[in-house]
């Protein structure tokens, strides 16, 4: 779908590509410009543009303000970050229609993601809206199958997959960074009226950013795969190859992949750059949530949709793996 900066340049023929880890995303458009967005832990998103280098010429990256148009508007509540839409393309990739506008992250029925996206490595989880191309009648939008590479040449990319599980870590990893980054604006925000102190009515306003990122990192509410899905076996190498292990042998970045994303139900992203930069106030809010949220005894039961015994490996992989944690945590 043309929802980028380069739309002249993307179609169904010449679909863009996007590349990511956990603090930055890369789009690749055949015959245009590098897009890069960089994920600063208290600016939020940073857009750049640069063309693609030839012949050894250092690239010059700009700064794009006009990228701010779509990723710091309602899609991402006011505050620079990261936007994933789900359309119908026409013919030539404009949208049709969008769907879950100003929502992202894990809880977004599968049912409603992927539209503008090709995905491959998930024929059997359906219904979704990628790999689907639209048309205008006079009964409505009337959609078609669009296989990948039916209309594009594979090989101008380095593999020639959109797999499913990649789009799964994208969606996820979004909605915590949005989820952050609003955290951090809201309390910056706050401080600075309070001259370094947060007010007494703003209790209302930190009590539901604490609740909403404990649920995030939770994986509270999130939708549940329909069938298991398999993963490109490359991609999940390069994903667990930077897992942080206890001694045990359990990490954040063990994939379940039957019902749901990951074995350890606690986001790998509160590792990232974007969360470790909280105020530390506000951090330490959190951690004790988690704290109550992961105890045993008594059981919380907001979170009793994680079985004790997931509880106490991700207790035990947070102690191991993560520093800064309150003592006695």
């Amino acid at each position: 779908s043309t929802t980028s900066l380069q739309l002249s340049l993307i179609s169904p023929r010449t679909p863009r590509a996007l590349y990511f880890n956990e603090d930055l995303y890369i789009g690749y458009v055949q015959g245009g410009r590098i897009e890069i967005v960089s994920i600063d832990p208290e600016l939020g998103g940073i857009f750049y543009i640069f063309d693609i280098p030839r012949s050894g010429v250092r690239p010059v990256a700009e700064r794009s303000e006009r990228c701010m148009k779509c990723h710091a508007d309602e899609d991402t509540h006011e505050v620079p970050g990261l936007a994933i839409k789900s359309v119908i393309p026409g013919p030539t990739g404009g949208t049709l229609e969008s769907y879950r506008r100003t929502l992202t992250g894990h809880e977004i029925p599968i049912a409603d993601r992927f539209g503008g996206w090709h995905v491959t490595g998930a024929d059997d989880l359906k219904p979704h809206w990628g790999n689907l191309i639209g048309r205008f009648t006079p009964e409505g939008i009337v959609t078609t199958p669009l296989p990948p590479g039916r209309q594009f040449d594979w090989s101008v990319f380095p593999v020639a997959t959109s797999d499913i599980l990649a789009h799964l870590l994208h969606e996820h990893q979004v909605g915590f960074v949005n989820r952050a980054v609003q955290a951090h604006y809201r309390i910056r925000t706050a401080l600075e009226i309070g001259k370094g102190r947060l007010l007494p009515e703003d209790k209302a306003m930190v009590d539901r950013q604490v609740k909403e990122l404990t649920h995030y990192l939770l994986f509270a509410g999130e939708a549940a795969l329909p069938v298991p899905i398999a993963g490109d076996s490359l991609l999940k190498e390069e994903f667990l190859s930077t897992r942080r292990v206890t001694k045990a042998g359990n990490s954040l970045k063990d994939l379940d992949l039957e019902s749901h994303l990951f074995r350890n139900r606690c986001s790998y992203m509160i590792y990232s750059t974007v969360f470790q930069s909280l105020p530390e106030g506000f951090k330490k809010l959190i951690y004790l949530r988690l704290a109550k949220a992961l105890a045993s005894s008594p059981s919380d039961p907001e979170f009793s949709y994680l079985p004790t015994t997931e509880k106490v490996r991700i207790k035990a992989i947070l102690n191991e793996t993560l520093p800064g944690l309150p003592e006695n945590w």
